[in-house]
């Protein structure tokens, strides 16, 4: 129950609420209470086909993302997958996800490689150390993947992250100390540790239409 305290110097007539601390959820997420979320919050949010994640605290809300990109997600996830067949060093993985590194942290990455070890335990709680991390950019996520889920990608100390730009056909290449992204409009490749060759992606290739 929500507690009213009066303002001094006014008539209790103009007193304010004081929001409980557990929010009810009654409606879209900018309706609601909470200033500062948690994943637990997050993760109690109705399906209603938007993508919800937070970072430090901020709520991050994704609409279904357009056709090109569910495209590139698709061909970024088939060529991981098959490179993976032959490289057991890990097993890709895509959104819908929930990888925590905190009780003020839930992302879902579009694609990502797990350890096997991790990947097998079939609990998203034990899958924290991601090998590499893949976020395709849309017009609703541009200031999340470049700035907001990179820091936090960088600050868990995840080896390798793609921004993948559909429209500039280019993707950005950061590693966990990088202050600037290196821009590859060629080809992707990636060599993890165990590996006996590596991956090997012509963007040519990602980016041919449909």
């Amino acid at each position: 129950m929500a507690v009213h305290r009066p303002l001094l110097g006014w008539s209790r007539a103009a007193e304010l609420p004081i929001p409980d601390a557990e929010p009810t959820f009654m409606g879209m997420p900018e309706t609601l209470t909470p200033v500062y979320w948690t994943a637990d919050m997050v993760r109690r949010l109705p399906e209603d086909g938007n993508r919800y994640e937070v970072v430090y605290g901020e709520l991050l809300v994704t609409p279904a993302p357009p056709v090109w990109h569910q495209q590139l997600v698709g061909r970024l996830y088939v060529a991981l997958a098959a490179y993976l067949e032959t490289n057991h060093v890990g097993v890709v993985l895509a959104s819908p996800a929930d990888i925590s590194w905190g009780q003020d942290v839930l992302v879902q990455p579009d694609v990502f490689v797990a350890p096997i070890e991790q990947a097998r335990t079939l609990d998203w709680a034990a899958i924290r150390d991601l090998l590499l991390v893949v976020e395709v950019l849309s017009p609703s996520n541009l200031r999340q993947d470049r700035f907001i889920k990179r820091r936090r990608y960088q600050e868990a100390r995840v080896p390798l992250y793609w921004i993948v730009d559909g429209d500039e056909r280019q993707v950005e290449v950061w590693t966990p100390d990088d202050l600037f992204p290196r821009i590859e409009r060629d080809r992707l490749t990636w060599q993890p540790g165990g590996g006996a060759g590596s991956f090997s992606l012509s963007l040519q290739e990602l980016f041919r239409p449909i």
